[in-house]
């Protein structure tokens, strides 16, 4: 925690205050203002996934830059396609071909934008996507983990064009995508397959992996296994869990009312928790990743808008019971929310 405070976080904020700048100049101004939204709202997805820069600090030079920028990709994307002028599948998959290119070097960059009318963001997503593949040639092993990287970073981009279609064509969507691939994970629901899917910590986490030259590709199945579904699944969980009350006001679909009741839901993310705890000791390096867990658990659980919401709440308090480090991260977080006195702001 004491890396992750002094030189992850201040290093992610000035990561995201030069993207921010280059956001301002984009020219039309749709793309400029889901830009600076999801730079200005989102910030606290960045600080997450660079704590995994933590683990390698002498190669954060590298990890940091690549994660602040292929998370702001994903926010700036979800942005565009939340607040769409399109519904449009093709033009959803064709503005994530972005991501798929960012993490393949050798990727020559396309028009994202050529099936919707907003088009220049000045040159804005072509710079996050060549800071990505710019990164991933300095990581020694990225050839071994390139595959699995690829497999979390499809299955992303299907939910993300799945979920945001017209709103009668969505559900049947989801689970016809379900429907392709529940022979190979039968202890999930389809709401709980979708949620792992939108993680980008298996991401991470492989970029992490893909620093140490002498990876052995027994590790990469490992990861595989630990952060898909589980730790994937528990972080976008609590995603949905926090933000019921947010998303029922927007009309925005939310996995965790799926589930038939508060106590099916505490559950069914406990089961994601324990699972997640267990499959991270054959890991190298298990109590990192132990603090990964128990960090998730106590960001999303410490957010404000817990409190506003009673029976996510009570949730909150059952899944901390059993969890005294759990219980000090949400200490710590809480410290933090309280101290955030600096947040990322734009010009005058």
């Amino acid at each position: 925690m004491r890396r992750v405070y002094r030189y992850v976080f201040p290093e992610v904020k000035e990561q995201l205050q030069g993207w921010l700048t280059a956001a301002e100049r984009i020219p039309d101004p749709e793309l400029r203002k889901q830009a600076i939204d999801s730079i200005t709202h989102k910030e606290f997805h960045c600080q997450g996934g660079a704590i995994y820069a933590s683990a390698n600090l002498p190669m954060r030079g590298y990890l940091i830059p690549l994660i602040v920028a292929f998370q702001t990709i994903s926010d700036y994307l979800d942005n565009l396609c939340d607040r769409s002028t399109s519904l449009d599948p093709e033009d959803f998959r064709l503005l994530h071909q972005s991501m798929l290119d960012a993490i393949n070097p050798e990727a020559a960059l396309v028009n994202y934008y050529a099936l919707r009318k907003e088009q220049d963001d000045g040159g804005y997503l072509h710079d996050l996507v060549t800071t990505c593949q710019a990164c991933i040639r300095e990581l020694p092993s990225y050839k071994l983990t390139e595959q699995s990287v690829r497999n979390f970073v499809s299955l992303y981009i299907d939910l993300q064009v799945y979920k945001h279609i017209n709103i009668e064509l969505r559900e049947k969507a989801l689970i016809n995508w379900w429907n392709e691939h529940k022979a190979d994970f039968p202890q999930l629901s389809w709401n709980e397959f979708a949620s792992a899917t939108g993680s980008t910590l298996g991401v991470f986490m492989m970029f992490l992996a893909a620093c140490d030259p002498d990876l052995p590709e027994a590790e990469i199945e490992r990861i595989n296994e630990a952060y898909f579904p589980y730790v994937g699944g528990l972080h976008i969980l609590l995603d949905y869990l926090i933000d019921q009350e947010e998303d029922r006001l927007g009309g925005d679909l939310n996995f965790c009312t799926y589930f038939n009741s508060m106590s099916e839901t505490t559950e069914r993310i406990a089961f994601m928790a324990r699972n997640a705890r267990d499959k991270i000791l054959y890991l190298e390096h298990p109590k990192f990743h132990r603090m990964i867990i128990e960090g998730l658990l106590a960001l999303y659980l410490s957010d404000p808008k817990v409190r506003r919401q009673p029976e996510v709440k009570h949730i909150s308090r059952k899944l901390m019971q059993k969890s005294p480090l759990t219980r000090l991260f949400f200490f710590i977080n809480s410290l933090w929310i309280r101290a955030k006195s600096d947040p990322i702001t734009t010009q005058d």
